[in-house]
């Protein structure tokens, strides 16, 4: 029993560690972003937030690409069909590609109407339009990254994407330094250097991807019902997607409204919020690619032994993280403000932060299983679900006058909603299909 109980932890460790680091360099690339431009000046600097916003709503309502790739290449690894693993991650290269395309054609388009919804200066809005444009190009290799590693993912491959990632860092950092200061491009100069940061990350993946394809004798021309199979098993976690965002648009904007001394207390709790979660996602991605080889590989046992682990990992995670948030905050709270209301205020959130962070564990852990068991429809379900219950709750903090604890309150209900729904989906057998396709 201890044996396969440690055997289980090595396989979540050797997928979670390396794909925790592939996370974390993404922010880190953003920050550094957000560094160069800075100073440049104040307009640049919301030019970037503004431009970026957009940016990462288009490529984030597509990670699908990745999640819906990783189950069903780790289906068909499961069912020992490793051919049809690669030549289902192929279709979804070519879906990315075309999804790409067309997204960077209509960025291109209506930039000027994207940023102008967020109704800036003239000044910063012809600096957010440059660098939207030229972000856009490099859409398409973003999504094919995506769809790459989700791939690589499938096939109990995480080292690789966390190499790619993190070179692709360091390059990022480089290019900018040379294209925004060397050669005096301004704010464009960042906007190629990521655009081109990104484009070697995504080629880079797309070709060991194509290269194991070719070994195993996997097509590589594009498959229509392929794609067309891709493309529907995306919509459901599209709708789980947007209901998250939604979710934490609708935080952001209640924290806005109730003052100044919140919404920047919100900033900082929410930026260390999505950092834990960062560790969170990276045992979620574990379960996507052990969730979906053992259910092709028909061990329901097996399926259920390792995600009960995985759960008790997404709870201890969050356990650890929750008393470090709680026991550290006096350490860390004054990097962030000297303001001390706001201090006042960003340590009472934390407090509310931390003791929800164990639910928020498992819901990541419970996500993560299902998107590999392929069940999408119920997480869709499931989402809306929580949303709509969520939107009064914190509605009601507006409209009744409560504070941004309160608002972190609401913010917790609602994770509590998710999880009292994929709990009792976890606890019943309707996930569990087996076969090389759900």
């Amino acid at each position: 029993m201890r044996r396969r109980i440690a055997e289980q932890d090595r396989e979540i460790l050797r997928l979670a560690v390396p794909a925790f680091f592939a996370l974390v360099s993404e922010p880190l690339m953003l920050l550094a972003d957000s560094a160069i431009v800075g100073h440049l000046g104040t307009p640049q600097l919301a030019a970037l937030g503004v431009a970026g916003t957009i940016l990462q709503t288009l490529v984030g309502v597509c990670v699908f690409l990745a999640y819906g790739t990783t189950s069903a290449v780790a289906r068909r690894i499961g069912a020992g069909d490793h051919k049809g693993a690669l030549a289902q991650g192929i279709d979804g290269l070519w879906l990315a590609l075309l999804l790409g395309v067309v997204l960077a054609l209509l960025g291109l388009v209506f930039a000027p109407q994207a940023i102008g919804a967020f109704d800036p200066s003239p000044e910063v809005a012809d600096h957010a339009v440059t660098y939207l444009r030229i972000s856009c190009l490099g859409i398409p290799s973003m999504l094919l990254l995506l769809a790459a590693t989700g791939v690589l993912r499938g096939l109990q491959d995480t080292k690789t994407p966390m190499v790619v990632a993190i070179t692709a860092n360091l390059a990022n950092i480089g290019l900018n330094f040379l294209l925004v200061y060397g050669l005096d491009l301004d704010i464009a100069g960042s906007a190629l250097g990521t655009a081109l940061a990104q484009t070697g990350a995504g080629v880079a993946l797309v070709v060991v991807v194509v290269r194991g394809a070719r070994r195993d004798g996997a097509k590589l021309r594009p498959d229509r019902p392929g794609i067309l199979a891709s493309a529907q098993m995306g919509v459901p976690l599209i709708v789980r997607t947007l209901t998250l965002r939604v979710a934490i648009i609708l935080l952001t904007f209640v924290a806005t409204a109730l003052g100044t001394t919140s919404v920047a207390a919100h900033q900082v709790a929410f930026t260390l919020w999505s950092f834990l979660a960062l560790a969170l996602d990276a045992i979620a991605i574990a379960a996507q690619a052990l969730t979906g080889r053992a259910l092709g590989a028909g061990d329901v046992a097996g399926t259920r032994a390792i995600t009960r682990r995985m759960m008790w990992w997404g709870l201890f995670s969050g356990v650890i993280g929750g008393l470090a948030l709680w026991g550290l905050r006096d350490v860390y709270v004054p990097w962030f403000t000297s303001d001390p209301e706001v201090r006042r205020t960003l340590a009472a959130v934390l407090i509310v932060s931390a003791l929800w962070q164990p639910i928020n564990g498992v819901v990541f852990v419970l996500d993560g299983v299902l998107i590999g068991a392929g069940d999408g429809r119920y997480l869709a379900l499931a989402g809306v679900v929580a949303l709509v219950l969520y939107v009064p709750l914190a509605l009601a903090v507006l409209w009744l006058g409560g504070g941004i604890v309160a608002l972190w309150w609401a913010f917790g209900g609602y994770m509590l909603l998710r999880f009292v729904t994929l709990i009792t989906r976890e606890r019943r057998d309707g996930w569990l299909v087996t076969g090389a396709t759900r």
